[in-house]
């Protein structure tokens, strides 16, 4: 069993760098990317001209989803902001649409992408965007189970050592055109695979009575991929009759028949979806491990094929357990795979072929537009133009401009035949070219200007071709002033919500002047509350039509685009809250840029962004809520295909017995698919009787279960019945028996009570007597204590036992005493003792306080001191003065005397030298001396009594001794 893992895939978005940005040196930049609902973003860069965002952006998935989502083209919308930071406001400046479809799981080089409906209109800023696959490296926790044994691969590892056989994956060769598979040092061979869808059976089938299709005719078509590309067939609208031509896809592959068996065997099923629009119906799977077989060498000598018609099942019928169809009446498709050599498809080409060809490998657009040419040189003749065959090239270029990932577009232009459309550029037909099918109504052949833009022409009545109608045809002449116009409108986000409950947004509008008159709405509904703004998914959408310039802007300024705000309730009927009037003609009034088209022509943009509110429908007219858009104008320039060409007058009579035999045709056609359809009901119906007899069959088998089940349940009643008589009767006389013993041992009682009634009162007439004789004691009993009270003997006996009693009393009042004399010794002893220890420490603390005085008063002498041999040295320090001016002047007078005697008492002027230098010198040692002792006394951490002190007092009286000694 295949790993799930291998199913995991991420959708990488490389966000790179930017260019053409403004600066804004206050402002960031935020890229947001939202793929179905999930919304990423980048981290904010500065907002320079050229940003930097080198940022990847992924989102997990498996491949059915992909698959699901490039069935119904879901785009990944890229929205970038400029972001400040200091009041937090967010501005959108553009955005860009990717198409899935694009994505590969080959890693491609990146792409510069405009921002669309810029709010720069003087720069064009582009951002660098890369697309890629990238399978899921998480591992997930599977449970234990039994896996598929993988296909043997001793001969490939044998030949081909090194090779990982899950590696094996198709690479794109853009160049050349074709897929590698496996390494390209080892495959040297070309192979051609070609799918065909030939016809098919009984599809109404799978439509069950109670699907609803479209309303309008749907359109059916079979889609696969192949080797990583999707390829559709040619839509069909009868499921009943399909009637499609059979379509052969090819691709060109590089490799080895080994290397391709391995890769066969792994990718063993081809699946093959018949859709209807977004929806699949169902699906069946081709094997294509038979291709080729293991030592087979019949593919070099001829092509190998499987084909056949396989059984197509629908995508519930798992889930519903339906029952399987009879093979007569099961939906089938004809399908046929041709694997075969390069070299036999070259010989063959020369054969007529009867499907149309289609190659379905991505080569550039005149590669591509060379292969459709070729292809439809050789299935049709140039001068043949019917309309199958117009509807046919149709498919093709709409299958082409798919790939190439064009926009999609509603509305559009065609005009003439596949002849035609042939010998004009592809960029052209994917501008002119209508993206779906329906039949517009015929243009009024009095006034064509008048009827709006042109959406389509009409196409030709079935089984009358083009090439039938004579050379003097009319024909209308589209007005040269028509030019090709694109509308696009994006209804980005709605906020302010103004309503009392959350609702599940919905916007819808029509504008018929687009050449559709059907409603457009946006989907999924969107929850909004009060205070949020909520960003609308899938609400862009474009129209392509052709009008002339003036009526287009007389419609703008004349009707208004209506948009409808819709709540969608799942359990009632969905209300109408407000409608935004969108004034079309503001787009008129904006600046244009000018672009170039897909043939370089000229052409011009208008852009508008604006917000509106929704107004109440109902109740006051209030404002409900506000609805941001922006849309686009873009003029193409004239239009190119101006000529319809219409039957001539003489022809009606013939289209007459056309429209009658098409009549009976189409009475025909409805006739059989009411007999179709009576024996879709038919078969159903068997189907429900073969399930109604079945069921009966369960009931009848159930009835006869009911049936034993009741006779047991019966037999057993009886049995509990019996038992519970049995029981009763045991119960009863159990009760009996305890009635009786109640009532014997109740007389018991009373004779009882009765006994003890009368012992009561017996004992109430003793207690009597008693109380009357000791009334009679107790009053004896006073009158001898009165006539004993009278005697002088109790007297005295009672004064005695009053003074003992008073004598017990003092006593223990001395005791008391005594205790007491005893306790307060002792607390005076312990207050004696406290006294004398706080004495001693009040004298301690005065010693103490005595000494610290005397301290105090020591060093206040020692400053009195020395303050006193301050002024001292001082009054010393002036006798110096006065000194060393007295030297002064007497040296002076020395000199002059010395210059006058200078030649007798040169031996005096020596010694009066040395002598002045001598007393100089002392002068000096003495000055120093005392500014050291003032220094060291002026910090107070020395006094007289130091030492150093001491020494520098000495030294002072010595220097002014031997000064006084040297004058």
């Amino acid at each position: 069993m295949v790993s799930r893992a291998a199913d995991r895939l991420l959708i990488v978005v490389s966000v790179l760098e930017g260019r053409c940005f403004p600066k804004r040196p206050k402002h960031v930049l935020i890229v947001e990317a939202r793929l179905d609902g999930e919304q990423l973003a980048t981290d904010p860069v500065e907002h320079t001209d050229q940003p930097e965002f080198a940022t990847e952006l992924a989102w997990e998935l498996d491949r059915k989803a992909l698959h699901q989502h490039r069935l119904q083209r879901t785009p990944i919308k890229l929205q970038c902001f400029a972001l400040d930071p200091v009041s937090s406001a967010k501005e959108n400046i553009g955005y860009i649409v990717l198409d899935l479809r694009a994505a590969h799981e080959k890693k491609q080089a990146p792409k510069w992408y405009p921002l669309l409906s810029n709010k720069y209109p003087k720069f064009k800023p582009e951002i660098q965007i890369g697309v890629a696959l990238e399978a899921d490296s998480k591992a997930l926790v599977e449970d234990f189970k039994a896996k598929e044994a993988p296909p043997r691969e001793g001969k490939i590892l044998t030949h081909f050592p090194g090779l990982d056989p899950k590696s094996i994956v198709p690479v794109l060769n853009e160049e050349e055109g074709y897929h590698q598979i496996g390494p390209a040092e080892y495959c040297r061979d070309h192979f051609v695979l070609s799918v065909t869808i030939a016809f098919a059976t009984q599809l109404e089938q799978l439509v069950p009575s109670t699907m609803k299709l479209p309303d309008r005719q749907p359109e059916f078509f079979f889609y696969y991929s192949l080797l990583g590309n999707d390829v559709t067939n040619e839509p069909f609208t009868d499921l009943i009759n399909p009637n499609f031509e059979p379509e052969r896809a090819s691709v060109r592959i590089r490799s080895t028949v080994e290397i391709l068996h391995v890769y066969f065997c792994a990718q063993s099923k081809l699946q093959i979806h018949l859709c209807c629009g977004d929806h699949s119906l169902g699906s069946t799977e081709v094997p294509l491990s038979g291709l080729l077989r293991k030592g087979n060498v019949a593919i070099d000598q001829h092509p190998v094929a499987i084909e056949g018609p396989f059984v197509l099942v629908p995508p519930n019928r798992a889930k519903q357990k339906l029952s399987q169809m009879p093979l007569d009446l099961a939906p089938t498709v004809g399908v046929s795979v041709v694997l075969q050599r390069e070299s036999l498809t070259t010989q063959a080409a020369t054969e007529p072929k009867q499907p149309q060809d289609k190659v379905v490998s991505p080569v550039s657009g005149k590669a591509a537009e060379s292969q459709q040419q070729r292809s439809q040189n050789v299935s049709s003749q140039p001068d043949k133009c019917s309309s199958k065959e117009d509807v046919a090239t149709e498919s093709e270029v709409e299958s082409l401009k798919l790939e190439k990932g064009t926009k999609p577009r509603k509305g559009g232009l065609v005009g003439g035949c596949p002849q035609e459309v042939n010998k004009q550029p592809f960029e052209e037909l994917s501008a002119l070219k209508l993206q779906g099918k329906t039949k517009s109504p015929p243009l009024d052949l009095q006034n064509p200007t008048d009827s709006g833009p042109v959406a389509i022409s009409q196409p030709n009545p079935v089984g009358v071709s083009t090439s039938s109608e004579p050379v003097s045809a009319q024909k209308i002449v589209i007005p040269a002033a028509s030019h090709h116009f694109c509308f696009s409108i994006d209804l980005r986000s709605i906020r302010s919500l103004e309503v009392g409950f959350p609702i599940n947004c919905m916007l819808r509008y029509s504008y018929p002047f687009f050449g559709s008159a059907a409603p457009i709405m946006t989907s999924p509904p969107v929850e909004v509350r009060k205070n949020m703004e909520v960003f609308l998914p899938k609400s862009y959408c474009a129209f392509d039509f052709a009008t002339i310039p003036h009526q287009l802007q007389d419609t703008f300024f004349r009707l208004p685009l209506l948009v409808e705000l819709w709540h969608k309730d799942k359990t009632a009927k969905d209300l109408l809250l407000g409608v935004a009037r969108l004034q079309l003609s503001n787009v008129l009034a904006s600046e244009k840029t000018r672009f170039l088209g897909g043939n370089g022509e000229q052409c011009w943009r208008q852009t508008c962004n604006e917000t509106v509110g929704f107004i109440a429908t109902q109740g006051s007219g209030s404002r409900v809520a506000e609805l941001s858009y922006a849309i686009t104008l873009e003029d193409y320039g004239l239009v190119k295909v101006q000529e319809v060409i219409v039957s001539d007058s003489s022809q009606l009579k013939k289209k007459e017995m056309v429209h009658m035999q098409a009549l009976a045709e189409e009475w025909k056609k409805r006739d059989r698919e009411r007999e179709a359809l009576v024996k879709k009901k038919v078969a159903e119906y068997n189907v429900l009787e073969e399930q109604l007899q079945k069921t009966l069959r369960d009931l009848d088998k159930r009835e006869r279960q009911l049936f034993s089940a009741e006779s047991e349940l019966q037999r057993v009643k009886k049995e509990l019945q019996a038992e519970h008589e049995r029981n009763l009767q045991v119960l009863q006389d159990s009760v009996r028996r305890a009635r009786e013993e109640c009532a014997h041992q109740l007389e018991i009682e009373k004779s009882k009570i009765k006994q003890l009634e009368e012992d009561k009162l017996r004992l109430h007439q003793q207690l009597y007597e008693a109380e009357n004789k000791y009334k009679t004691l107790e009053k004896e009993f006073q009158q001898y204590k009165e006539q004993q009270s009278s005697k002088p003997e109790i007297q005295l006996q009672s004064e005695i036992n009053l003074l003992a009693l008073e004598k017990v009393e003092l006593e223990r009042k001395l005791e008391s005493a005594t205790k007491s004399k005893l306790h307060y010794k002792q607390q005076w002893t312990r207050a004696l003792k406290e006294l004398a220890r706080l004495k001693q420490r009040e004298q301690e603390n005065a010693m103490a306080h005595l000494k610290k005085q005397q301290q105090e008063l020591e060093h206040m002498r020692l400053r009195y001191l020395a303050a006193e041999e301050k002024e001292l040295g001082k009054t010393d320090r002036q006798e110096l003065e006065d000194i060393r001016n007295e030297l002064n002047r007497l040296k002076q007078q020395e000199e002059r005397k010395k210059l006058q005697d200078a030649r007798d008492n040169s031996g005096d002027r020596v010694d009066s030298l040395h002598s002045r230098k001598l007393n100089e010198n002392t002068d000096d040692y003495l000055s120093r001396l005392i500014e050291e002792r003032d220094t060291l006394l002026r910090t107070g951490v020395y006094n007289h009594e130091d030492h150093i002190v001491s020494e520098l007092d000495r030294q002072i009286r010595e220097a002014i001794a031997k000064r006084n000694i040297t004058i």
